[in-house]
């Protein structure tokens, strides 16, 4: 699905719609773990606060309780440099269908668990020991699909938040309007951010649309982003299949006009 190669200079309405459907997809995550627990889950900064927060409160198990949970975030990311950066590195074809496969299963796995009423009540604040286990597997997930766009983008696109992606908007907009240094990148320049702007777009979209969706369906509401990860899985072993064969073919029609 996401080449070897690929990166900004190759921008493409596939890429966009990969893009936009992964911050969609990040925003709809995000709004289901604020509404389930009110925490937001696709980044770590809240928990470093929530941390100090309750250790000097003196509710030192919650406030190790919650230093734990950005760990998972780490974990994810880890799995995704091994399945990504590290394929590249030796020469592989990353295996990006393995880790949107494993984040929409992490998310069928959170619906179920939620409907089923293991993860506490739906809508009420965090209560340790029976939210934490769904903090843990949704910043999981996260971490696995932010690392995973880092490393195709060449460390320029991330999808799970805004704060970064909107600072590069900034930065960007100065450069396009001012043309300092751009007179040959120009062009290059604003395609990156109008993909920024698809990017912001379409996380704010998913939130909207997931906490409508979550505030009637509650931990089913889940069901939004683990199919939107199942279709991206589905999509990237068609395009991995195609361009398995494409070599083949050529060969096969460099032999027949040898004839």
């Amino acid at each position: 699905m996401l080449a070897t190669s690929f990166n900004l200079n190759r921008y493409s309405p596939r890429v966009f719609t990969i893009w936009g459907l992964l911050a969609f997809q990040a925003g709809a995550i995000n709004a289901g773990g604020f509404l389930a627990c009110h925490r937001f889950v696709t980044h770590t900064t809240g928990f470093a606060t929530s941390f100090g927060e309750e250790f000097a409160q003196g509710n030192f198990d919650t406030a190790f309780s919650m230093l734990t949970v950005p760990l998972f975030f780490l974990l994810g990311a880890m799995i995704s440099g091994f399945l990504v950066d590290h394929q590249r590195l030796l020469g592989r074809q990353p295996k990006y269908n393995v880790i949107f496969g494993s984040v929409a299963i992490i998310l069928f796995v959170v619906t179920w668990l939620g409907g089923r009423g293991t993860l506490g009540t739906f809508g009420l604040p965090i209560h340790i020991s029976s939210e934490l286990p769904m903090l843990t597997l949704l910043c999981l997930a996260a971490g696995m699909q932010n690392a995973a766009v880092t490393s195709a983008s060449g460390a320029v696109v991330r999808t799970t938040h805004l704060t970064g992606i909107t600072t590069d908007l900034g930065v960007g907009l100065v450069r396009v309007l001012s043309h300092l240094g751009l007179r040959k990148d120009l062009g290059q320049e604003v395609k990156a951010n109008f993909m920024r702007v698809v990017i912001i777009a379409n996380f704010i979209f998913g939130s909207t649309v997931g906490a409508l969706l979550f505030f009637h369906a509650h931990f089913w509401g889940f069901l939004l982003p683990a199919t939107t990860s199942l279709s991206l899985t589905i999509y990237s072993l068609v395009i991995e299949h195609r361009a398995r064969r494409s070599p083949a073919d050529s060969a096969e029609q460099q032999r027949v006009k040898a004839r």
